[in-house]
């Protein structure tokens, strides 16, 4: 980078610097978008903070290093110390349900058995690896799965008539299945879910968070529309495996979606390929590509593939998902990668930026 000639005001130098720099999702200078505060220039050295619109950015780095280059490419300044945080921006959900909720985000698959809880729980733990505020919803009412995942078992407490949702892996969790005995079944009709669901939404203190993430039961019901009615969803990740069978029921999911208006941040194919955790060969054994070939045919983004690997499995049962026990597996990677798109998407939606 060239030499930019010192102004009078050295502040003003290097800020007209850094305003050469852009963020690549939302296509503005990082000036523009008020992600540069607090500058001084104090002896030819440059202080500022980098404010992201997510922990999770995956160009984190990459803004870092331009701003530093930027910054030391005025004349007289010698080095730049740069301090790097994250506030994600506030959504438009306009709802009371969850005040203190900036995004909220569907998890649906339109069938069972596809690893959409698995893919929320990590989702919600990489995001909260990532410095966010996150809570969990389970709104599977007649299965819960996500105590088992997370390892949560305890009777959330009451405070002033709002459950106060316990804490695992820094991640708020509700779920009926924590209201409930070990082993006892939900019988209620299709209006009764409806209210359960917004129970769990509006009975419960989740605080302040970035990311309230909801693992939706399969199909395209009473859950789904109570909760598109109830609050603003930032928008929704639809999950499938890669055969037939489990892709027509995704594109019922996206029909539902696309019907009541909740944006599609795209797709995810789960259990992409078996690999063998003694040879490390891969498998395909539900198909190749169908997932990413659907979201292509769909005209929606394709968030990435999971790979099924036995570690998924055992971190689920054990109540730590794969993110935080093995977090150098190929599918804790992928879920981390998913979880940096699904967080980008999310800003340039609340930032007006285009994706």
């Amino acid at each position: 980078m060239a030499t930019i000639p010192a102004m009078n005001d050295p502040v003003a130098s290097v800020r007209a610097a850094l305003s050469t720099v852009m963020d690549p999702d939302l296509h503005q200078d990082l000036v523009t978008l008020k992600m540069i505060r607090d500058l001084v220039v104090e002896a030819g050295v440059a202080r500022f903070r980098l404010v992201l619109t997510t922990g999770a950015c995956p160009v984190k780095q990459q803004l870092e290093d331009q701003c530093r280059a930027a910054a030391l490419s005025v004349a007289g300044i010698a080095s730049a110390t740069i301090a790097v945080s994250a506030e994600v921006p506030q959504g438009g959900q306009g709802r009371d349900l969850v005040p203190g909720v900036r995004h909220v985000v569907g998890v649906g698959s339109g069938k069972g058995g596809v690893g959409k809880s698995t893919l929320t729980a990590n989702l919600a733990c990489a995001l909260e690896q990532s410095g966010a505020r996150v809570g969990l919803l389970d709104a599977d009412i007649y299965g819960p799965s996500i105590p088992t995942m997370m390892g949560v078992h305890e009777q959330p407490f009451v405070i002033e008539r709002k459950m106060v949702p316990p804490v695992r892996h820094g991640v708020k969790v509700i779920s009926m299945g924590l209201l409930l005995d070990r082993g006892q079944a939900v019988v209620l009709r299709g209006p009764m879910i409806g209210k359960a669901v917004q129970q769990l939404l509006s009975d419960v203190d989740w605080g302040e968070l970035d990311y309230l993430l909801v693992d939706l039961p399969p199909g395209t019901g009473d859950v789904q529309l109570t909760l598109t009615q109830s609050v603003t969803l930032a928008g929704a990740v639809v999950v499938s495996t890669p055969q037939a069978v489990a892709l027509a029921d995704a594109r019922r999911a996206v029909a539902m979606f696309e019907k009541v208006k909740v944006p599609i941040f795209g797709m995810v194919e789960n259990m992409s390929e078996f690999i063998c955790p003694q040879c490390g060969h891969s498998e395909a054994i539900f198909g190749e590509h169908g997932a990413e070939q659907e979201a292509r045919a769909l005209g929606l983004p394709f968030l990435g593939c999971v790979p099924l690997e036995p570690a998924v499995r055992i971190a689920g049962d054990q109540g730590t998902p794969v993110v935080l026990t093995h977090p150098h597996s190929r599918s804790a990677q992928a879920f981390r990668r998913i979880a940096e798109q699904v967080a980008s998407r999310i800003s340039i939606s609340a930032l007006g930026g285009s994706g």
